[in-house]
């Protein structure tokens, strides 16, 4: 970082930014709403049980929307629950990270062509920072777009720049 790092030969001491220092903080410490709607939802509950231990990754499963910071929009949504998802949505607090999961949530899946009543992508409601494929994704690709979204929360600016 400059004229600190040759100042401390010791190894105890860190020297970082703030912005890295809140990042980390904030990328280890993920606090899920899962929203499960369809298939995809077991997919979502068999990665956080044992055997993938979505916990390890700092990700802890709340079920109110004010305490959470990633929703996980698992399955099917179809236009009733549309505004639910955006009502549960705008009651999180900022900053506020969305994973799609699976392809109905991302694309309609299947199902849209031929029903009248599947929305064509959560992101048509709501914003979604990463989007996980599969038909349902195994849980191996729900971790990959949980580190995806990690990565994106470390290289995020908290300080708003002027010019």
């Amino acid at each position: 970082m400059g004229l600190l790092d040759k100042q401390f030969n010791n190894s105890n001491v860190i020297i970082t930014s703030l912005d890295n220092l809140l990042n980390w903080a904030r990328l280890s410490s993920l606090w899920q709403m899962q929203f499960g709607l369809a298939c995809c939802a077991i997919e979502m509950m068999a990665t956080a049980a044992s055997h993938y231990d979505f916990d390890r990754f700092g990700v802890i499963p709340r079920a109110t929307p004010r305490q959470s910071d990633v929703m996980i929009v698992a399955g099917t949504v179809t236009l009733k629950m549309a505004s639910r998802i955006k009502r549960l949505y705008d009651q999180m607090s900022e900053p506020r990270y969305v994973i799609s999961m699976g392809s109905c949530s991302n694309c309609g899946g299947p199902y849209w062509e031929h029903g009248y009543h599947v929305l064509k992508g959560v992101d048509r409601v709501i914003p979604v920072d990463v989007y996980v494929p599969g038909c349902p994704p195994r849980p191996e690709a729900l971790m990959e777009g949980l580190i995806k979204l990690q990565e994106k929360i470390r290289n995020e600016s908290l300080v708003k720049k002027t010019t």
